[in-house]
């Protein structure tokens, strides 16, 4: 027979069976609680939509909401503005740049030519020099007692020389009358010839002594520009020297040295042999600013067949003296001329498009073939004629058909520079007028801290004289109450705020930096919490003058005393109001 099932549950379906209330009872709870939470998203959903169709302008054509059109993210009735610059004809040179170096035409080290002790120096360093001019002097002393002795030396033969001269001339008389032999005057004969080359060698000794005695002043060999001094005095130097007396280095005129494409070479050999000039532009190293004008002087006879370029050399008198050796300098050589081309501003050009401002204050596209390039300028061929305006500045925000205003761009530039400057001044600079500015920038430092003392001293006792509705902004805020805008004040009292705003902190008296800071170092800080900005003293003359002489421990003992002082009097409406703020805290 088949088993039936046991009816006595076990204790694990006891257990189930136990637990489904719970189960079912939490479901239900975290049913509930998701409708409600989606009830209250709903509720304040629908509240935030109806604020923000409240608070939401109103869209259309120019508004926020409105669709962008032609002119750009505002919509097509919003003007765009737009700095302009003129098509005009004029004459394009045709450039070639390059990377280049300058290179003295001459240099060379001076060194001394005989060993001794430096004595004298007679240049400054970077003095320009001419050949010939006297440099520095060695102690002379040892050689002019060499030239001394042979000097001594070739007096001595010279005696000895004439000497064998007249007993020749009186042989030669007693021989014409057969008193003597032939051979004594052969003899002495001989004996003068000999004295004669003694003569000579000492003379040749002389003349050796002398010149050593000569390097003992050292000379400029070449004509330029002196560098740094490598000896001083007391040295002693000699011909030996690696780095020698100073270095002289011919800088005017000076040569460039630089590398063109070897596509040019042709071009610039025949201009060359014909004898034409190719000016040639020398630029600092941003391109800002223009260094040298001069002309091409030559061409390497091989090319480089590693770069693909042959090096030239152009020559330039450097007159004012700006350029120096090794100098790194961008090159533009003028190739050729093109006469009379149509050229437009370089930054009117986008994607070989310009934007053409037309006589209703629209633009259009025209595009525009692009040729050389000259600074600002560049050619072009297209539909345009001279005399056309084409936008230069904010061309990214325009479309076609756009309708702008068009800007000054020299008053824009100036603006910038005006912000630029006030910007670029100390802070307790910015609100003096032009005369203290003049004044300020004759003194002393001295001068100008007693300046500035007297300034913030002035400034206070007439802030403290203006009575209660002139005290800074800080005084008149309460630290729990937000600062309201001074555009709502109908009244004007927002002017005196903004000029007390204006006040740069560094030029403000110490009380009243004090009082607007609550001297945070004790009153905001420590004990002085819980007292409300609302509520601070206020300051007579006297009291502000001998606040400015305290230090910081002396300043917070002062206010301390005061607020001692007010207690024990009752205190005021303002400490009522700075108690409960304490007891809010």
């Amino acid at each position: 027979m088949p088993s039936t099932p046991s009816l006595t549950p076990t204790p694990q379906s006891s257990q189930l069976g136990k637990a489904s209330p719970a189960i079912l009872a939490a479901v239900v709870l975290a049913l509930a609680a998701s409708a409600g939470g989606y009830w209250w998203y709903k509720q304040k959903q629908g509240a935030g939509q109806d604020a923000s169709a409240q608070t939401a302008p109103k869209s259309g054509p120019g508004g926020r909401g409105g669709r962008m059109g032609p002119g750009g993210p505002g919509g097509a009735g919003q003007s765009q503005p737009v700095s302009v610059g003129v098509v005009e004809r004029r004459d394009m040179r045709v450039l070639i740049s390059a990377i280049g170096t300058m290179n003295a035409r001459a240099t060379a080290v001076v060194r001394a030519k005989v060993s001794g002790e430096l004595l004298k120096l007679h240049f400054k360093e970077g003095d320009e020099v001419k050949a010939g001019q006297l440099l520095a002097e060695i102690d002379p002393r040892s050689f002019t007692a060499a030239l001394a002795q042979v000097q001594g030396s070739l007096a001595r033969d010279q005696a000895q020389l004439m000497n064998a001269q007249l007993d020749l001339k009186r042989y030669k008389e007693l021989l014409a009358q057969d008193s003597i032999a032939r051979q004594q005057v052969d003899t002495q004969e001989a004996l003068v010839r000999q004295l004669q080359g003694t003569v000579a060698a000492d003379q040749g000794q002389v003349d050796a002594a002398k010149l050593q005695l000569s390097y003992t002043k050292i000379t400029a060999p070449i004509s330029g520009r002196l560098g740094l001094r490598q000896a001083d005095l007391g040295n002693v130097v000699n011909p030996s020297d690696t780095n020698g007396l100073v270095t002289i280095s011919q800088v005017r005129p000076i040569d460039a040295v630089f590398s063109i494409p070897e596509a040019h070479v042709s071009t610039l050999a025949q201009q060359l042999s014909a004898g034409q000039s190719m000016p040639v532009e020398l630029w600092d190293r941003e391109q800002k600013q223009i260094l040298a004008k001069g002309l091409l002087n030559a061409l390497d006879n091989t090319i480089d067949t590693t770069t693909g370029t042959v090096k030239a050399k152009a020559a330039f008198d450097n007159a004012e003296r700006r350029l120096f050796a090794n100098q790194f300098v961008n090159v533009k050589l003028q190739v050729r001329q093109l006469d009379q081309v149509l050229a437009v501003p370089a930054n009117a050009v986008q994607n070989n498009y310009v934007y053409l401002v037309k006589s209703d204050n629209t633009v259009t596209q025209r595009k525009i073939t692009v040729g050389v390039t000259d600074g600002d300028f560049v050619s072009v061929r297209g539909e345009l004629e001279p005399g056309d305006k084409v936008v230069t500045d904010g061309i990214d925000r325009l479309r076609e058909g756009a309708q702008v205003t068009v800007v000054d761009s020299e008053k824009v530039k100036k603006v910038d520079q005006a912000v630029q400057d006030a910007a670029g001044q100390p802070r307790g600079m910015r609100n003096l007028t032009p005369e203290q500015r003049e004044k300020l920038s004759k003194m002393t430092p001295d001068e100008r801290k007693a300046f500035f003392q007297k300034l913030r001293a002035e400034r206070g006792a007439n802030g403290a004289n203006a009575g209660p509705g002139a005290a800074p902004a800080s005084e008149g805020r309460s630290g729990d109450q937000p600062r309201k805008p001074e555009a709502q004040d109908k009244t004007g009292a927002a002017e005196p705020a903004k000029a007390q705003q204006a006040q740069p902190e560094s030029t403000a008296p110490a009380a009243q930096r004090a009082e607007g800071r609550g001297e945070r170092g004790g009153e905001g800080r420590g004990e002085g919490r819980g007292e409300g900005r609302g509520d601070r003293p206020q300051l007579t003359p006297e009291q502000r003058e001998k606040l400015d002489a305290m230090s910081p421990e002396e300043r917070k003992a002062f206010f301390q005393k005061m607020r001692a002082e007010r207690e024990a009097n009752g205190g005021t409406s303002g400490n009522a109001n700075g108690g409960a703020n304490s007891a809010g805290r």
